[in-house]
């Protein structure tokens, strides 16, 4: 505005100069009868000096007149330039804005990873220290039971009694045998029904065995199973992380450009094949959960069995607690892996929704800035369209205005250059005139 008034103020006093001199020029016009030749010469001279200067000054106005118009339409190409700017300015201003929050929401998804690995990590550990801890109570246990089984075995030696010897014990009274007697007497006894016993349970030991050889080819197969499914899980960690790293690459090509008008398709495509990707790793789980669920129920239903069958096994006593041990471990170790793999899944939904909510949140921005951008533009150059159209009309006035001015004070000078010759003319006649009267006398 301080610009525009100056130029007005400027255009007032080149009018008001223009006015000036032409009052000054008029005024030094000769309005006296003219007598003399030389006179005549000057005044001539002068109305010639006065229309030269006029047509310059009218070009000087006319040129003024340009300039200005180009000082406009230099204004107004900075102002569109300025706009310009200011738009880029703040699209900068916006993606460094979303850089801040991706790289914000990615250190804290990196936090809560290493934080869930540290824990799980801590409890590995601990599990292992119970583990060892327990080891090395039973060793200590198998350590000091071996000891008494040598006192023993050192002090009853030689109990075993033939049957003639045992009738022969057994007729005697209590009183009169000796503690080893008694304790041959008794270990006949118990040893006689224990290999009967023993008999009967080689009998069953040999089908239990076989029946174990077929759990340990079961679990050999539940263990494949479960490096498969482990394998299978870190494939879905590896596929999640280049997930996202797609997702934060479609983020910033979204910000470069008009992403989802160039590549809907292409990411829409994207998406069914994940759907589908992800529909049939759920089945493949659902497959292998029912299968372990299955395996699962068998083996406790085989581990019952052998906690009935514990009390008549005692020879067998160690390897059904180091199985156990095993089968317990196993268990431990699959439910854990079972509800990571649960986190791990209810975790790749979660990104899934974010990614779906964030695409949708984006593009609805994305509409609502871009109306509003064409909302302001439009107004903008509404604006600058009335106000060039004001500034044309004012200059269209006052050109106009100059024009009939200069055509009046030309008019006027005319009409004056035209009384002097008349003037001139007549002061010619006279003067000639009197020369003849002059000469005749």
């Amino acid at each position: 505005m301080s610009h525009k008034s100056s130029k007005e103020i400027r255009k007032v006093n080149i009018s008001s100069s223009l006015e000036s001199e032409d009052i000054s020029l008029e005024t030094t016009i000769p309005t006296d009868d003219v007598s003399s030749s030389e006179e005549r010469e000057g005044t001539v001279k002068i109305t010639k000096q006065l229309i030269e200067r006029k047509e310059l000054f009218h070009n000087i106005q006319l040129l003024k007149i340009e300039l200005s118009q180009k000082n406009l339409m230099i204004d107004n190409l900075k102002v569109e330039y300025l706009t310009k700017i200011e738009e880029l300015e703040e699209k900068l201003n916006d993606a460094i804005h979303q850089k801040q929050v991706l790289s914000l929401r990615l250190d804290s998804q990196l936090a809560l990873q290493q934080e869930d690995a540290r824990k799980h990590q801590a409890l590995m550990k601990q599990e292992m220290e119970t583990i060892l801890l327990r080891q090395k109570q039973l060793e200590e246990t198998n350590h000091q039971l071996r000891e008494r089984a040598g006192d023993i075995r050192r002090s009853l030696r030689d109990l075993e009694l033939t049957d003639d010897c045992y009738d022969k014990l057994k007729s005697l009274p209590e009183d009169q045998l000796s503690i080893p007697e008694y304790v041959s007497i008794r270990f006949y006894e118990v040893v006689h029904s224990l290999r009967k016993e023993l008999s009967d349970l080689q009998m069953k030991k040999a089908s239990l065995t076989e029946e174990l050889s077929g759990y340990k080819s079961q679990l050999k197969g539940l263990t494949e199973s479960y490096e498969d499914e482990r394998r299978n899980r870190s494939e879905l960690e590896v596929r999640c992380q280049r997930l996202t790293l797609e997702l934060a690459d479609t983020k910033q090509m979204i910000q470069q450009g008009d992403y989802r008008q160039e590549n809907y398709d292409k990411v829409k495509s994207e998406r069914d094949v994940f759907e589908h990707e992800l529909s049939e790793l759920r089945r493949k789980y659902e497959i292998l959960e029912m299968s372990h669920k299955a395996q699962t129920k068998e083996r406790n239903d085989l581990s019952k069995e052998l906690a009935t069958i514990q009390q008549s096994l005692n020879l067998l006593q160690k390897d059904k607690d180091y199985l156990n041990r095993q089968n317990m471990e196993l268990s431990v170790r699959c439910a854990h892996e079972e509800d990571r793999l649960e986190r791990l899944q209810i975790q790749l939904e979660d990104a899934k929704k974010a990614r779906e909510e964030m695409y949708e949140k984006y593009v609805a921005s994305r509409d609502h800035y871009k109306t509003e951008y064409e909302k302001r533009l439009h107004e903008e150059l509404e604006h600058i369209r009335l106000k060039t159209n004001q500034e044309i009309e004012q200059l269209r006035s006052t050109s106009k205005e100059m024009y009939e001015r200069e055509n009046r004070n030309l008019r006027e000078a005319r009409d004056n250059a035209v009384a002097e010759k008349e003037r001139a003319v007549i002061a010619e006649k006279d003067a000639l005139r009197k020369h003849d009267q002059l000469l005749e006398q």
